[in-house]
């Protein structure tokens, strides 16, 4: 709908204004992959290959640098939640002509967008000055929609966290166990293809896979057939997901007890 296009457009807006603020908070991901230039080139070289599972070095820290991006530019949509309902802000924004999941998945989006942009350029700048450019552009766009649904998966998994503070007020242990999971079984800190194989084909059948390796590994490799299951196992665990999200979201609000104001 126009109304939530509108909020998406006013947020990526205002993340924009500020451009300087942007940059220093993207910094982490040049710390990141400076050492990821020397720690995999220790490890090609260590393995006297070119190529590990179909992967060469330049892929790999391409790979690294749109999986970074995406674990670094994603807001913290389950805190934001569980600070609204301790402060009773949450009362007010469920009282607006939005629906409230529609609104945070739409201020979401633009805040990703905008993080998600600076962040990509500094990365990219030391991975391509260490490994040459990156893969080709014809294949940038299948991996921009794979990473659209991924910050979708990712905003449907970190609400329903949120959503249990309507319960129990604070998730701050729930939002911990998800992003250790998201780093080992997401492929932010490896490659999944790199894991052994039985335990490859369990972590990428699982929807933590969606969010950061599926579109990570279609950007390094941008292949029709690739895409079609990849982007296919991922608007699979988007439906999912939204319809459990939708059911918790109608339970949630029987149980809301709303603190301060």
């Amino acid at each position: 709908p126009a109304k939530y296009a509108a909020v998406f457009r006013t947020q990526l807006a205002q993340g924009l204004a500020f451009p300087a603020d942007l940059a220093l908070r993207s910094l982490a991901i040049v710390i990141f992959m400076w050492v990821f230039v020397h720690l995999w080139r220790a490890t090609y070289a260590g393995a006297g290959q070119g190529r590990v599972q179909g992967l060469s070095l330049s892929d790999t820290l391409w790979y690294l640098v749109l999986a970074e991006t995406i674990m670094l530019s994603k807001p913290r949509v389950s805190t934001q939640i569980a600070r609204a309902v301790r402060d009773g802000s949450v009362a007010y924004q469920l009282a607006r002509p939005f629906h409230y999941l529609g609104y945070q998945a739409a201020v979401t989006l633009g805040d990703a967008l905008a993080r998600g942009v600076f962040a990509f350029v500094l990365g990219g700048l030391v991975v391509w000055r260490a490994v040459g450019p990156p893969p080709p552009l014809w294949g940038w766009p299948l991996a921009a929609a794979a990473v659209l649904v991924a910050w979708l998966i990712d905003f449907c998994m970190a609400a329903l966290i949120g959503l249990l503070a309507f319960v129990v007020e604070d998730v701050a242990a729930f939002e911990w166990i998800y992003s250790k999971l998201i780093l080992v079984l997401g492929g932010v800190l490896l490659p999944l293809d790199f894991l052994p194989d039985g335990w490859r084909q369990l972590v990428q059948a699982l929807p933590f896979a969606s969010t950061t390796w599926a579109p990570a590994r279609l950007f390094v490799s941008p292949d029709s057939e690739l895409f079609l299951r990849l982007f296919g196992g991922q608007l699979a665990w988007l439906l999912l997901l939204a319809l459990v999200l939708r059911s918790a979201y109608t339970r949630a609000q029987t149980h809301l007890a709303v603190n301060g104001g």
